[in-house]
């Protein structure tokens, strides 16, 4: 085994797919808190060399990374219906869990994965990243101090492109490996921040379909009509299908003023005649490059990840918070299955 620096947390990662990209690009950053210990997948050399982590293992199972007690904290980035039986292994082995969105592919298994971090006594983070950019952070904040008032209406729109050559790579848009299409891999971000604002609606109905634009298994536009309990409404539309893709966007409508987040943007109108904005160039993935934003965000969840490992602090995102996002999410499907079925929540 490699020397050890104490000063630094070691770190292992499990999984080397397209979605590795930022992690490693965050922890490359991090490089002065954080050692990378292991890397495990088809592509742990080249993602080594790429992002100068030539000193990290290259593990042939997770049995390696399970088996070394210098190791405190794992990333896992494979195919997220691996997640229960990888993380349950690592939690088993008492290790700290970032997990890569969806949690699994159905909100049984993502419950699973969550009890069991609970039960073994470890953390469990999720990158929901959207939650760190700075913009949802301003708008979470102005919510918070009661500004614009109360909820009236609010509408989230996931309008992005996928070209037919993105579902042609095996297993991507199944049920078996991703457990479906827009909802699970693209628009989990944006109805995350959207609950975060809004808190979860008790009625729902949803339609959701696979267009003629792509051949694929799952969902490839989806649309639902939400109520919440106070009786503010509200629409979400979410599609890969809408070339060449635009930035997503959140608008809540209140007794004092209208926000509207778009990507990394905010602006905010109110009744008194004031305004503000919160702009920052982040970009969105939403087009043909589903790589085309910045890594920001995801340095910043790992940042806090590492943060609450260290010195106990409250995770921005937990495995505990990220599971309403899985029932919105399946509800919506519930209902469409259901021929838009209304379902209270």
């Amino acid at each position: 085994m490699s020397s050890t620096n104490p000063s630094r947390l070691r770190v292992a990662v499990i999984g080397t797919g397209l979605g590795s990209t930022p992690h490693f690009q965050s922890l490359q950053d991090l490089s002065a808190e954080l050692e990378l210990g292991w890397i495990q997948g088809s592509r742990a050399a080249a993602m080594a060399s790429r992002y100068g982590f030539n000193s990290a293992q290259k593990a042939g199972d997770i049995r390696s990374i399970c088996d070394d007690r210098s190791i405190a904290a794992v990333l896992v980035l494979t195919p997220p219906n691996t997640h229960l039986e990888v993380v349950e292994q690592l939690a088993l082995a008492g290790k700290h869990v970032l997990v890569e969105k969806p949690l699994e592919i159905t909100l049984q298994k993502a419950t699973e994965v969550v009890d069991v971090c609970e039960r073994a006594g470890v953390l469990l983070a999720v990158m929901l990243q959207h939650r760190m950019r700075p913009a949802a952070l301003a708008l979470a904040a102005l919510l918070a101090s009661g500004e614009l008032g109360q909820l009236v209406n609010a509408s989230a729109f996931v309008r992005w492109w996928r070209p037919q050559s993105y579902y042609d790579e095996p297993g991507r848009g199944t049920l078996a490996r991703d457990g479906g299409g827009v909802l699970l891999t693209q628009a989990i971000h944006t109805l995350d921040l959207l609950l975060g604002f809004t808190g979860f609606p008790e009625r729902i109905t949803a339609l959701a379909a696979t267009s003629t634009v792509h051949r694929m298994e799952g969902e490839d536009h989806a649309a639902a009509l939400l109520q919440w309990p106070a009786g503010a409404v509200g629409v979400v539309q979410a599609t890969t299908a809408a070339y060449p893709g635009y930035p997503e966007r959140i608008e809540l409508n209140c007794t004092l003023g209208t926000a509207t987040l778009q990507a990394g943007s905010l602006k905010a109108s109110f009744i008194n005649g004031s305004s503000c904005e919160h702009a920052e160039d982040t970009g969105s993935g939403g087009g043909a490059d589903p790589m085309a934003f910045d890594h920001a965000p995801h340095r910043a969840l790992i940042q806090n990840f590492v943060n609450a490992i260290r010195h106990r602090t409250a995770l921005s995102v937990s495995g505990r918070s990220a599971l309403d996002v899985h029932r919105l999410i399946a509800a919506m499907m519930a209902s469409s299955h259901n021929a838009g079925e209304t379902l209270r929540l």
